[in-house]
């Protein structure tokens, strides 16, 4: 049991995840929709990183065309891509259709938490219950300002004189799940949909990776539907 367990109260949801270890890291599934620049940065974190506790095993995308499934397989990971399903389904159905097959992969894979990069599809109910606290997901706004796909055109609307990034745990909401941490960068008058996007990835690629090393390592863990920074709990 890591130094962080045994300082804790028997909190049920801390103990339903492991914590990894360099020679046992905590098996992760990086879910994408497109050019995958994120999970490529976490990636090559993986590789230059000392005693990593998490290895990513599978790369999965709502798109099969996605740039980021190649990517995924030039670091030798085994990547897929798992459309919607087609035919006389109604929206509902077809979610859930879709969200069994992911689930499926992801059980054969023996994942272990979930990483979402740049993934545009809102996950259900049904299947966020399934993987409650073991869900991440960055979001390129400080949240709760401006959640969903258009951020960088709403905080630019607004006129905000700083946005940033926000790495979360993933509920039912759209971008509405427990804040582990943001980062900030300022907006600036002349600035477009694609500068202040540039200025903000480098503040995912730099916050994301550290994050996901300190929930891999048992530092972080949603606990009845509030963060819980583990370090805190040592007993000194």
């Amino acid at each position: 049991m890591c130094e962080y367990a045994q300082a804790l109260p028997p909190y049920p949801m801390y103990m339903s995840l492991r914590v990894g270890t360099p020679s046992d890291p905590l098996r992760l599934a990086v879910m994408i929709s497109g050019s995958g620049s994120g999970m490529k940065a976490l990636l090559e974190h993986t590789v230059h990183k000392k005693a990593c506790c998490h290895s990513t095993v599978i790369v999965l995308s709502d798109r099969s065309e996605a740039k980021g499934l190649s990517i995924a397989e030039e670091y030798g990971i085994f990547s897929l891509g798992i459309p919607l399903p087609e035919g006389n389904l109604d929206p509902i159905s077809r979610r859930l259709v879709h969200e069994q097959s992911v689930q499926s992969k992801l059980i054969e894979n023996n994942v272990e938490a979930i990483i979402l990069s740049g993934y545009m599809r809102i996950l259900t109910p049904n299947f966020v219950s399934k993987w409650e606290g073991k869900i991440l997901n960055i979001h390129p706004s400080l949240l709760p300002k401006f959640p969903g796909a258009h951020a960088h055109r709403d905080v630019l609307s607004s006129r905000e004189t700083e946005s940033g990034c926000t790495v979360h745990f993933v509920d039912s909401g759209m971008d509405t799940g427990a804040i582990i941490e943001q980062s900030t960068v300022p907006v600036f008058p002349n600035d477009t949909l694609e500068s202040l996007q540039k200025r903000v990835k480098i503040e995912e690629h730099r916050l994301y990776p550290r994050i996901i090393d300190d929930f891999s390592e048992g530092k972080i863990r949603l606990i009845n539907g509030k963060i819980i920074n583990l370090e805190d709990h040592v007993d000194n």
